[in-house]
């Protein structure tokens, strides 16, 4: 099987390719740039190196949020064209579960990863290592940073935080959970398409033209649109209701 991952979620860019359990060549870039003009070049350059063609790849493997709302589109777009014109599967895997993926094997703790979703608030969920495999233990959700810290110190078992935005809320989690955070290599915060290729190269692929990104939170414009119109009824896009 050859795998090609993207991961444009977040500031965070990561495109690889993976032959079986093979990994062929990664490319990640944390620089706040234009994914949507970044994304292509670098796809084409690390296709060009492995001296791959497009017809050479099986599966797309692409990081489906949550994270950047424009950062998950471009990545999820780009996937789903590839897929579609190449007729070949596409799986979506959660950017979350993708940094958890990075968390050291330790049995018995935790991974969370989390994202900043400002204004106190984080993308984050629960994930730990059971028998060597990485286990999802809670949802992704959207939710308070410290409304979050106050449930993980109810947990039995030391807390690897995950991700570089974990430094803007390290407070909150440090008052919560004090000695059970375990400190890892700043290497370790930082998602990485060679584990999202692996976490997707063994998953039922989804259906390529419904296939949809994983925000977890309504885009601001939408949320205050929902606002002003309680009465909106449920069902169908809010813009088809303009």
């Amino acid at each position: 099987m050859r795998i090609l991952a993207i991961d444009t979620s977040n500031q965070l860019m990561s495109v690889a390719l993976i032959d079986d359990a093979r990994l062929i060549i990664e490319r990640t870039v944390n620089v706040k740039r234009n994914h949507s003009i970044q994304l292509m070049p670098a796809i084409e350059e690390i296709m060009k190196e492995a001296e791959w063609r497009p017809k050479d790849l099986t599966r797309i493997v692409v990081a489906e949020g949550p994270g950047s709302y424009t950062g998950v589109r471009i990545g999820v777009t780009v996937a789903k064209t590839l897929a579609f014109s190449l007729d070949i599967d596409l799986v979506g895997v959660s950017s979350l579960e993708v940094l958890a993926g990075n968390g050291e094997q330790i049995e018995g703790t935790y991974c969370v990863p989390l994202f900043d979703a400002r204004r106190g608030n984080i993308y984050t969920g629960l994930y730990q290592y059971q028998a060597g495999e990485l286990v999802q233990v809670e949802k992704d959700t959207h939710i308070a940073a410290e409304q979050w810290a106050n449930y993980l110190k109810g947990l039995d078992g030391k807390i690897q935080l995950l991700g570089e935005d974990r430094l803007k809320h390290l407070d909150v989690f440090k008052k919560a959970c004090g000695d059970e955070l375990i400190d890892l290599p700043s290497s370790r915060h930082y998602a990485r398409a060679s584990v999202l290729g692996e976490r997707g190269k063994n998953r039922e692929p989804v259906n390529k033209h419904v296939f949809e990104p994983e925000y977890l939170k309504l885009a601001e414009a939408e949320q205050n649109w929902m606002e002003a119109h309680p009465d909106f009824e449920q069902g169908g896009g809010w813009i088809e209701k303009l």
